[in-house]
């Protein structure tokens, strides 16, 4: 019996601005949906109760080398935070080079983007990444 569709929101952590995608498992896509303000836990609570998701992933952000530094306790903190507060469970996701991919997808949409546009779009790349190991998985 195949799983139901499931509804994740992804999250690309920042310290200012955190974007935010949803996607889905039965297509294995996501689509940038906003950017909030760090810790503006009223926004993001406006977000899950809209898209009601079943999972919730988090950039964890490594080097190159895939080891953690400063910003990965603070996203790892920000999953906690996220699973303790909403209920949902939440998986941390490596991150390493999706901002650059988004900034690059950006600059060939020939649109110049804001950060924020930028952000989510990142986000939408770890939701993705979430969702092709997950359907490997199936």
């Amino acid at each position: 019996m195949a799983e139901p569709v499931k509804t994740v929101i992804g999250f690309d952590f920042g310290s200012h601005c955190i974007g935010v995608a949803v996607g889905q498992t039965l297509t294995g896509q996501a689509s940038p949906l906003t950017a909030v303000k760090s810790k503006d836990w009223y926004a993001i609570g406006k977000i899950l109760l809209e898209w009601q998701p079943q999972l919730l992933v988090v950039g964890l952000p490594l080097n190159m080398l895939g080891e953690q530094q400063e910003m990965s306790k603070r996203a790892e903190r920000f999953c906690r935070q996220l699973e303790g507060r909403f209920g949902i469970p939440t998986r941390l996701v490596d991150e390493r080079l999706t901002t650059r991919e988004a900034q690059q997808l950006a600059l060939e949409s020939r649109r110049k983007k804001s950060k924020p546009e930028i952000d989510s779009l990142a986000a939408a790349l770890i939701t993705e990444s979430w969702l092709r190991d997950y359907a490997a998985s199936e």
